[in-house]
Protein backbone atom coordinates (compact mmCIF):
# COMPACT_ATOMS: atom_id res chain seq x y z
CA UNK A 1 0.00 0.00 0.00
CA UNK A 2 1.35 2.97 -1.07
CA UNK A 3 0.31 6.99 0.35
CA UNK A 4 0.55 9.98 -1.69
CA UNK A 5 2.84 12.81 -0.61
CA UNK A 6 2.27 16.51 -0.56
CA UNK A 7 4.27 18.28 -2.48
CA UNK A 8 7.41 20.15 0.20
CA UNK A 9 6.62 23.75 -0.09
CA UNK A 10 9.55 26.00 -1.70
CA UNK A 11 10.40 28.59 1.04
CA UNK A 12 12.78 31.85 0.48
CA UNK A 13 15.63 32.73 2.84
CA UNK A 14 15.14 35.25 5.34
CA UNK A 15 14.72 37.95 2.78
CA UNK A 16 11.48 38.16 2.05
CA UNK A 17 9.52 38.05 -0.97
CA UNK A 18 10.93 37.67 -4.08
CA UNK A 19 9.08 39.70 -6.75
CA UNK A 20 8.47 38.97 -10.36
CA UNK A 21 7.82 40.89 -13.73
CA UNK A 22 7.25 38.71 -17.00
CA UNK A 23 7.68 39.75 -20.16
CA UNK A 24 6.39 37.98 -22.92
CA UNK A 25 3.13 35.79 -22.62
CA UNK A 26 3.20 33.43 -25.76
CA UNK A 27 3.74 29.87 -25.38
CA UNK A 28 6.65 29.93 -23.06
CA UNK A 29 5.67 32.62 -21.09
CA UNK A 30 2.10 31.25 -20.90
CA UNK A 31 3.82 28.30 -19.81
CA UNK A 32 5.89 29.47 -17.19
CA UNK A 33 2.33 30.96 -15.91
CA UNK A 34 0.53 27.65 -15.35
CA UNK A 35 4.16 26.37 -13.36
CA UNK A 36 3.32 29.99 -10.66
CA UNK A 37 -0.12 29.27 -10.93
CA UNK A 38 1.01 25.32 -9.25
CA UNK A 39 2.91 26.86 -7.12
CA UNK A 40 0.91 28.99 -5.67
CA UNK A 41 -1.56 25.95 -5.06
CA UNK A 42 0.80 24.47 -3.12
CA UNK A 43 0.29 27.04 -0.14
CA UNK A 44 1.28 29.94 1.38
CA UNK A 45 4.88 29.63 2.12
CA UNK A 46 6.09 30.21 -1.45
CA UNK A 47 7.31 33.69 -1.41
CA UNK A 48 7.06 34.48 -4.94
CA UNK A 49 5.16 37.08 -6.15
CA UNK A 50 4.33 38.02 -9.44
CA UNK A 51 4.04 42.10 -9.86
CA UNK A 52 4.25 42.36 -13.33
CA UNK A 53 3.21 40.94 -16.66
CA UNK A 54 3.23 42.35 -20.29
CA UNK A 55 3.07 41.39 -23.79
CA UNK A 56 3.31 43.68 -26.73
CA UNK A 57 0.32 45.22 -26.56
CA UNK A 58 -1.55 45.30 -22.83
CA UNK A 59 0.33 45.50 -19.48
CA UNK A 60 -1.03 44.78 -15.87
CA UNK A 61 0.75 45.42 -12.22
CA UNK A 62 -0.62 45.08 -8.61
CA UNK A 63 1.90 45.35 -5.61
CA UNK A 64 -0.35 43.24 -3.52
CA UNK A 65 0.41 40.58 -6.71
CA UNK A 66 -1.25 39.07 -10.00
CA UNK A 67 -2.75 35.61 -9.88
CA UNK A 68 -1.19 33.87 -12.58
CA UNK A 69 -4.31 31.96 -13.97
CA UNK A 70 -6.36 35.65 -14.14
CA UNK A 71 -3.02 37.48 -16.24
CA UNK A 72 -5.15 36.72 -19.88
CA UNK A 73 -8.56 37.98 -18.71
CA UNK A 74 -6.62 41.03 -16.78
CA UNK A 75 -4.26 41.95 -19.91
CA UNK A 76 -7.19 41.54 -22.63
CA UNK A 77 -8.99 44.25 -20.10
CA UNK A 78 -6.12 46.53 -19.64
CA UNK A 79 -5.73 49.70 -20.86
CA UNK A 80 -2.42 49.83 -20.02
CA UNK A 81 0.42 50.01 -22.46
CA UNK A 82 3.91 48.20 -21.73
CA UNK A 83 6.54 50.12 -21.28
CA UNK A 84 10.02 48.89 -20.38
CA UNK A 85 11.60 52.46 -19.55
CA UNK A 86 10.33 52.73 -16.04
CA UNK A 87 9.76 48.48 -15.36
CA UNK A 88 11.72 49.20 -12.15
CA UNK A 89 8.78 51.38 -10.59
CA UNK A 90 6.66 48.03 -10.65
CA UNK A 91 8.46 46.56 -7.74
CA UNK A 92 8.64 47.69 -4.12
CA UNK A 93 11.67 48.88 -1.98
CA UNK A 94 14.48 46.27 -0.78
CA UNK A 95 13.19 42.94 -2.04
CA UNK A 96 14.52 40.75 -4.62
CA UNK A 97 13.63 41.50 -7.88
CA UNK A 98 13.56 39.98 -11.12
CA UNK A 99 12.61 40.19 -14.23
CA UNK A 100 11.83 36.64 -16.79
CA UNK A 101 12.51 37.86 -20.51
CA UNK A 102 10.19 35.08 -22.52
CA UNK A 103 9.75 37.14 -25.53
CA UNK A 104 12.37 37.53 -28.72
CA UNK A 105 12.29 41.12 -28.73
CA UNK A 106 15.59 42.95 -29.38
CA UNK A 107 14.68 45.80 -27.74
CA UNK A 108 14.16 44.13 -24.00
CA UNK A 109 16.81 42.24 -24.44
CA UNK A 110 18.81 45.51 -25.12
CA UNK A 111 17.58 46.47 -21.47
CA UNK A 112 19.38 43.41 -19.71
CA UNK A 113 22.43 45.31 -18.94
CA UNK A 114 20.64 48.27 -17.74
CA UNK A 115 18.21 46.03 -15.56
CA UNK A 116 21.21 44.11 -13.93
CA UNK A 117 23.34 46.99 -12.88
CA UNK A 118 20.47 48.87 -11.23
CA UNK A 119 20.45 45.50 -9.12
CA UNK A 120 17.49 43.90 -11.39
CA UNK A 121 18.07 40.06 -11.59
CA UNK A 122 17.36 38.56 -14.99
CA UNK A 123 16.17 35.49 -16.30
CA UNK A 124 15.64 34.93 -19.63
CA UNK A 125 14.63 32.69 -22.65
CA UNK A 126 15.79 35.61 -25.28
CA UNK A 127 19.04 34.57 -26.46
CA UNK A 128 19.42 38.13 -28.99
CA UNK A 129 21.85 39.88 -25.57
CA UNK A 130 23.99 36.69 -25.04
CA UNK A 131 24.15 35.31 -28.64
CA UNK A 132 25.11 38.92 -29.82
CA UNK A 133 28.16 40.64 -30.45
CA UNK A 134 30.85 39.93 -27.92
CA UNK A 135 31.04 43.81 -26.40
CA UNK A 136 27.23 42.50 -25.71
CA UNK A 137 28.48 39.79 -23.46
CA UNK A 138 31.06 41.45 -21.78
CA UNK A 139 27.87 44.20 -21.05
CA UNK A 140 26.45 42.25 -19.26
CA UNK A 141 28.77 40.39 -17.24
CA UNK A 142 30.20 43.65 -15.94
CA UNK A 143 26.51 45.10 -15.01
CA UNK A 144 26.07 41.95 -13.03
CA UNK A 145 29.34 42.72 -11.29
CA UNK A 146 28.33 46.38 -10.69
CA UNK A 147 24.15 45.39 -9.77
CA UNK A 148 25.56 42.23 -7.78
CA UNK A 149 23.06 40.52 -9.38
CA UNK A 150 22.67 36.85 -11.41
CA UNK A 151 21.78 36.46 -15.14
CA UNK A 152 19.66 32.96 -15.40
CA UNK A 153 20.44 31.82 -19.08
CA UNK A 154 19.37 28.22 -18.76
CA UNK A 155 16.53 28.40 -21.15
CA UNK A 156 18.72 30.38 -23.93
CA UNK A 157 20.33 26.83 -25.38
CA UNK A 158 19.00 23.43 -25.60
CA UNK A 159 15.26 24.34 -23.95
CA UNK A 160 16.61 23.84 -20.51
CA UNK A 161 19.01 21.15 -21.04
CA UNK A 162 21.83 20.88 -18.37
CA UNK A 163 24.32 22.21 -20.97
CA UNK A 164 25.93 25.66 -19.84
CA UNK A 165 25.56 24.53 -16.26
CA UNK A 166 27.61 21.62 -17.24
CA UNK A 167 30.51 23.11 -19.22
CA UNK A 168 30.26 26.22 -16.58
CA UNK A 169 31.05 23.16 -13.62
CA UNK A 170 33.87 21.68 -15.56
CA UNK A 171 35.76 24.98 -16.01
CA UNK A 172 35.23 25.92 -12.90
CA UNK A 173 37.01 22.32 -12.23
CA UNK A 174 40.14 23.33 -13.87
CA UNK A 175 39.00 21.41 -16.94
CA UNK A 176 39.58 23.14 -20.49
CA UNK A 177 37.02 23.10 -23.38
CA UNK A 178 38.77 21.64 -26.55
CA UNK A 179 35.76 21.51 -29.22
CA UNK A 180 32.21 20.68 -28.97
CA UNK A 181 29.62 19.86 -31.67
CA UNK A 182 25.98 19.79 -31.10
CA UNK A 183 22.27 19.55 -32.51
CA UNK A 184 20.82 22.51 -31.11
CA UNK A 185 18.16 23.01 -33.16
CA UNK A 186 14.85 21.10 -32.57
CA UNK A 187 12.61 22.16 -35.71
CA UNK A 188 15.99 20.71 -37.29
CA UNK A 189 16.54 17.76 -35.67
CA UNK A 190 13.20 16.66 -36.03
CA UNK A 191 13.26 18.11 -39.81
CA UNK A 192 16.27 15.92 -40.35
CA UNK A 193 15.59 13.05 -38.61
CA UNK A 194 12.21 12.55 -40.22
CA UNK A 195 13.72 13.31 -43.97
CA UNK A 196 14.31 9.96 -45.25
CA UNK A 197 13.43 10.41 -49.15
CA UNK A 198 9.99 8.89 -48.69
CA UNK A 199 8.84 12.47 -49.29
CA UNK A 200 10.19 15.35 -50.48
CA UNK A 201 11.68 17.83 -48.04
CA UNK A 202 9.32 20.70 -48.48
CA UNK A 203 6.74 18.44 -46.87
CA UNK A 204 8.59 17.46 -44.42
CA UNK A 205 9.06 21.39 -43.65
CA UNK A 206 5.03 21.85 -44.15
CA UNK A 207 4.70 19.05 -42.04
CA UNK A 208 7.06 20.51 -38.82
CA UNK A 209 5.32 23.93 -39.52
CA UNK A 210 2.03 22.64 -39.19
CA UNK A 211 2.58 20.96 -35.94
CA UNK A 212 4.44 23.92 -34.54
CA UNK A 213 8.04 23.21 -34.46
CA UNK A 214 9.15 25.82 -36.32
CA UNK A 215 8.79 29.86 -36.44
CA UNK A 216 5.83 31.12 -37.83
CA UNK A 217 7.87 31.94 -40.56
CA UNK A 218 10.09 28.82 -41.01
CA UNK A 219 12.79 30.60 -43.08
CA UNK A 220 14.22 31.70 -39.37
CA UNK A 221 14.65 28.09 -38.67
CA UNK A 222 16.40 27.12 -42.03
CA UNK A 223 18.40 30.26 -42.38
CA UNK A 224 20.65 28.90 -39.09
CA UNK A 225 20.35 31.93 -37.81
CA UNK A 226 19.08 31.35 -34.24
CA UNK A 227 21.74 27.73 -34.02
CA UNK A 228 24.87 30.36 -34.37
CA UNK A 229 23.45 32.72 -31.93
CA UNK A 230 23.08 29.49 -29.38
CA UNK A 231 26.30 28.64 -30.72
CA UNK A 232 28.28 31.78 -29.62
CA UNK A 233 26.34 31.19 -25.73
CA UNK A 234 27.88 27.97 -25.55
CA UNK A 235 31.34 28.57 -26.86
CA UNK A 236 31.62 31.46 -24.60
CA UNK A 237 30.53 29.41 -21.57
CA UNK A 238 33.25 27.34 -22.63
CA UNK A 239 35.98 30.28 -23.08
CA UNK A 240 36.10 30.92 -26.21
CA UNK A 241 35.65 35.17 -27.65
CA UNK A 242 33.82 34.71 -30.90
CA UNK A 243 31.74 37.32 -32.83
CA UNK A 244 28.97 36.33 -35.07
CA UNK A 245 30.52 36.88 -38.13
CA UNK A 246 33.56 34.77 -36.96
CA UNK A 247 30.95 31.61 -37.52
CA UNK A 248 30.62 30.04 -40.73
CA UNK A 249 26.57 29.89 -41.45
CA UNK A 250 24.86 27.25 -44.00
CA UNK A 251 21.52 28.83 -45.02
CA UNK A 252 18.89 26.46 -46.35
CA UNK A 253 17.23 29.34 -46.88
CA UNK A 254 18.45 30.20 -50.24
CA UNK A 255 17.06 31.56 -53.70
CA UNK A 256 13.42 32.60 -54.10
CA UNK A 257 12.31 31.29 -50.90
CA UNK A 258 15.13 34.07 -49.08
CA UNK A 259 13.55 36.55 -51.06
CA UNK A 260 10.24 36.08 -50.90
CA UNK A 261 7.35 37.47 -48.85
CA UNK A 262 6.00 35.87 -45.81
CA UNK A 263 2.95 35.02 -47.38
CA UNK A 264 4.50 33.40 -50.10
CA UNK A 265 6.53 31.09 -48.05
CA UNK A 266 4.47 27.76 -48.46
CA UNK A 267 4.60 27.93 -52.13
CA UNK A 268 8.61 28.90 -52.23
CA UNK A 269 9.34 25.77 -50.13
CA UNK A 270 9.38 23.28 -53.09
CA UNK A 271 12.55 25.11 -54.16
CA UNK A 272 14.49 23.48 -51.81
CA UNK A 273 13.38 19.80 -52.97
CA UNK A 274 16.35 18.93 -55.63
CA UNK A 275 19.06 20.33 -53.38
CA UNK A 276 18.32 18.53 -50.25
CA UNK A 277 17.05 15.26 -52.31
CA UNK A 278 20.23 15.08 -54.09
CA UNK A 279 22.66 15.57 -50.83
CA UNK A 280 20.68 12.86 -49.29
CA UNK A 281 21.13 10.62 -52.11
CA UNK A 282 25.03 11.18 -51.77
CA UNK A 283 24.91 10.88 -47.97
CA UNK A 284 23.35 7.78 -48.26
CA UNK A 285 25.61 6.14 -51.22
CA UNK A 286 28.23 7.23 -48.49
CA UNK A 287 26.56 5.20 -45.69
CA UNK A 288 26.46 8.36 -43.99
CA UNK A 289 23.47 10.00 -42.80
CA UNK A 290 22.36 14.36 -43.06
CA UNK A 291 22.48 16.43 -39.89
CA UNK A 292 22.33 19.93 -39.18
CA UNK A 293 25.43 20.79 -36.27
CA UNK A 294 27.05 23.76 -34.76
CA UNK A 295 30.73 22.88 -34.16
CA UNK A 296 33.61 24.25 -32.39
CA UNK A 297 37.03 23.13 -33.86
CA UNK A 298 39.98 22.88 -31.41
CA UNK A 299 41.60 25.47 -33.32
CA UNK A 300 39.04 27.78 -32.98
CA UNK A 301 37.26 27.55 -36.38
CA UNK A 302 33.05 27.44 -36.13
CA UNK A 303 30.41 26.41 -38.24
CA UNK A 304 26.97 25.94 -38.61
CA UNK A 305 25.66 23.88 -41.39
CA UNK A 306 24.38 20.14 -42.32
CA UNK A 307 26.79 17.97 -42.61
CA UNK A 308 26.78 13.83 -43.01
CA UNK A 309 27.92 11.92 -40.17
CA UNK A 310 28.77 8.54 -39.80
CA UNK A 311 25.87 6.54 -38.06
CA UNK A 312 28.08 5.94 -35.03
CA UNK A 313 28.63 9.26 -34.47
CA UNK A 314 27.79 10.50 -31.56
CA UNK A 315 25.28 13.23 -32.62
CA UNK A 316 23.29 10.80 -34.66
CA UNK A 317 21.14 9.17 -32.35
CA UNK A 318 18.99 11.49 -30.92
CA UNK A 319 15.36 11.12 -32.14
CA UNK A 320 13.01 13.65 -32.81
CA UNK A 321 13.23 16.80 -31.58
CA UNK A 322 16.35 16.12 -29.04
CA UNK A 323 19.00 18.29 -28.99
CA UNK A 324 22.25 16.11 -28.24
CA UNK A 325 25.72 17.84 -27.83
CA UNK A 326 29.12 16.59 -27.63
CA UNK A 327 31.59 18.38 -25.56
CA UNK A 328 35.96 16.81 -25.57
CA UNK A 329 37.80 18.66 -22.97
CA UNK A 330 41.08 17.64 -21.09
CA UNK A 331 39.26 15.29 -19.19
CA UNK A 332 36.95 14.13 -22.19
CA UNK A 333 39.83 14.16 -24.78
CA UNK A 334 38.96 10.14 -25.88
CA UNK A 335 35.29 9.84 -25.64
CA UNK A 336 33.25 13.28 -25.62
CA UNK A 337 30.67 14.04 -23.05
CA UNK A 338 27.23 13.83 -24.47
CA UNK A 339 24.00 15.52 -23.06
CA UNK A 340 20.98 15.06 -24.78
CA UNK A 341 17.15 15.43 -24.20
CA UNK A 342 14.07 17.71 -25.47
CA UNK A 343 15.47 20.42 -27.55
CA UNK A 344 11.86 22.35 -27.85
CA UNK A 345 8.96 23.04 -26.33
CA UNK A 346 7.18 25.31 -24.37
CA UNK A 347 6.95 22.96 -21.12
CA UNK A 348 10.79 22.39 -20.39
CA UNK A 349 11.55 25.79 -21.77
CA UNK A 350 9.38 27.64 -19.10
CA UNK A 351 10.76 24.81 -16.78
CA UNK A 352 14.37 26.01 -16.88
CA UNK A 353 13.60 29.58 -16.31
CA UNK A 354 11.26 28.56 -12.98
CA UNK A 355 14.08 26.69 -12.16
CA UNK A 356 16.63 29.96 -12.52
CA UNK A 357 14.50 32.21 -10.54
CA UNK A 358 14.05 29.78 -7.76
CA UNK A 359 17.50 29.20 -8.14
CA UNK A 360 18.03 33.32 -7.64
CA UNK A 361 15.21 33.66 -5.19
CA UNK A 362 17.22 30.94 -2.40
CA UNK A 363 20.02 33.04 -1.99
CA UNK A 364 19.46 36.81 -3.25
CA UNK A 365 19.27 39.15 -0.83
CA UNK A 366 17.21 42.27 -1.20
CA UNK A 367 18.78 45.53 -3.09
CA UNK A 368 15.98 48.49 -2.71
CA UNK A 369 16.00 51.19 -5.55
CA UNK A 370 18.10 53.69 -3.48
CA UNK A 371 20.12 51.55 -1.66
CA UNK A 372 21.82 49.31 -4.41
CA UNK A 373 25.03 50.94 -4.99
CA UNK A 374 25.75 50.88 -1.25
CA UNK A 375 25.95 47.28 -1.02
CA UNK A 376 26.62 46.18 -4.91
CA UNK A 377 30.49 45.46 -3.36
CA UNK A 378 29.23 42.53 -1.45
CA UNK A 379 27.41 41.07 -3.88
CA UNK A 380 29.92 41.34 -6.83
CA UNK A 381 31.42 37.97 -6.43
CA UNK A 382 30.53 34.56 -6.96
CA UNK A 383 26.48 35.31 -7.26
CA UNK A 384 26.35 34.59 -10.54
CA UNK A 385 24.49 31.83 -12.62
CA UNK A 386 26.61 32.53 -15.61
CA UNK A 387 30.00 33.14 -15.55
CA UNK A 388 33.05 32.48 -17.69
Amino acid sequence: MTAALDPVPYKTGPTGTVQLALLGTGTVGSALLQRLQRLEAIGPDIRLRLVHVANSRQAVSSMAGIDAGRTAGLLATSRRSPDMSDLETVFGPAVTRIVIDATACAQTAARHARWLQDGIHVVTANKLALGGSQAQWTQLRHAQAIGGTRYGDSATVGAGLPLLRTIRALREGGDRIHALAGILSGSLAWLFDRFDGAQPFSRCVREAWKAGYTEPDPREDLSGQDVRRKLLILVRAAGWALEPEHIDVESLSTGALSKGRPEDVAGLLDGLDDALGARLDRARAAGTVLRHVARLEADGRASVGLVALAPDDPLTSGRGTDNRVAIWSERYSERPLVIQGPGAGAGVTAAALLDDVLAIARVAEPVSRAGWKRTRGSHAAGRHLSTR
